[in-house]
């Protein structure tokens, strides 16, 4: 605590990111990266840009992206807003969208950041618990005071998926609310709701470069809405940086989404993994939940997360371990590749079996 800081920085409990160590080497699979490189068309166009013109500012309206994603997702680019990944989308989507004087409504279990921008903004949280299988009970945001809805689908750190059409009923009773879907992890089992956009004018949808297309280094995301939510977005941004993504962002950004034949295939070996980590890690007593994300959510029911957590980094491999009620028993493990996955599964079995 420093007689420096604003009352605001003093109330601030920051969100705490997955742990990157440095003492030694590590299979990382506790930060949902991809295991996979970018795409090598990604590196060339990287490499282009650096031989611009790096004094000049980069285009404030990221045009050349916005349009890329506007025919990608079939919208107008006036339904496009970039940011400098999701999570700077999602902070200005808070600050744009949010009414203080109601609550805004996501689950109990859920990507902690939430938490993070509705206390910086100001905003009073309502949380909705997920049920005794982490499903999220749509029904229960619905006849709800709020000024605001966000759902991540898949949802974070449970890895469990909502099916598109469920969001209708959502939208259609807070209509004159902000109703966000976070869909960083959409691309490994689910349909994005960017089809809703020209149907509902309050939805938003936030998609990153980070999971899917192995970019969590580039920082760049984007929000999908109605043209009247991406003026908000930009209202915001102009206020507060007009030049959020750099030349070399901007450059790799494109080049990602034209490489669509790297994704679709980086992504489906990333899904075949899961799967087989899943039928495995089943075999030998661990529950997992229903995973359509780069990540599984697993409790074994004789030994506690905490010790497996513990073991796993001794042995040089890293998960992630939530100490938070209902979760404490948990652990979020990234899919790594087959090699990365087999090292993991050899020492899990080998501290279960003790």
């Amino acid at each position: 605590m420093s007689r420096f800081w604003s009352p605001l920085a003093a109330s601030l409990v920051p969100y705490v990111p997955g742990e990157q160590p440095k003492d030694k080497k590590y299979i990382k699979l506790n930060t949902n990266e991809n295991p996979y490189p970018p795409s090598p068309k990604v590196l060339e166009a990287i490499k282009a840009a650096a031989d611009d013109d790096l004094r000049l500012y980069p285009d404030p309206t990221c045009d050349t992206l916005v349009r890329k994603l506007a025919d990608y997702f079939d919208l107008s680019k006036d339904q496009v807003f970039v940011g400098n990944g999701s999570d700077e989308v999602l902070s200005f989507a808070f600050a744009a969208f949010f009414d203080p004087a109601k609550p805004v409504l996501f689950a109990d279990i859920t990507y902690s950041f939430y938490k993070v921008y509705a206390e910086f903004y100001g905003l009073k949280a309502d949380l909705i618990p997920l049920d005794e299988q982490f499903r999220m009970p749509l029904g229960l945001f619905n006849g709800r005071e709020n000024g605001g809805i966000v759902i991540p689908n898949p949802n974070a750190p449970t890895a469990m998926l909502v099916p598109l059409d469920e969001f209708r009923m959502i939208l259609e009773h807070n209509k004159d609310q902000v109703v966000i879907i976070d869909e960083a992890y959409i691309d490994f089992g689910g349909e994005s709701a960017a089809k809703l956009v020209n149907e509902y004018p309050n939805v938003l949808v936030v998609q990153t470069l980070s999971k899917s297309r192995s970019l969590a280094g580039l920082r760049v995301g984007w929000a999908l809405g109605s043209e009247e939510l991406i003026d908000g977005l930009n209202r915001v941004k102009n206020s507060f940086n007009s030049y959020t993504i750099d030349r070399l962002a901007l450059a790799g950004a494109v080049a990602a989404i034209e490489d669509e034949a790297y994704f679709v295939e980086t992504a489906a070996k990333v899904n075949a993994t899961r799967d087989s980590v899943i039928k495995e890690l089943r075999e030998i007593g661990f529950i997992v939940t229903e995973s359509k994300a780069n990540f599984v959510f697993i409790s074994h029911p004789d030994v506690s997360a905490e010790t497996i957590f513990v073991q796993l980094r001794e042995q040089g491999v890293l998960v992630r371990y939530f100490k938070q009620p209902r979760i404490d028993k948990y652990l979020r493990v990234s899919i790594g590749t087959d090699e990365e996955m087999d090292v993991f599964l050899e020492a899990v079995k080998k501290i279960v079996s003790k």
